[in-house]
């Protein structure tokens, strides 16, 4: 029996690269999103 092939561990990690660059955008969205409520809220006057 041989070990896994060389496509499927390629495909493995394709599909791990393509989960971390997901996480990566959604992280960095919800950052962006974050940052703006942040300088809508400071020009409505809601600073501390």
């Amino acid at each position: 029996m041989q070990p896994t092939d060389p496509p499927t561990e390629r495909k493995w990690a394709r599909r791990m690269l393509w989960l971390v660059l997901i996480w990566a955008a959604s992280v960095a969205g919800l950052g962006a999103l974050a940052y703006l409520l942040r300088l809508a809220m400071g020009a409505a006057g809601m600073s501390s």
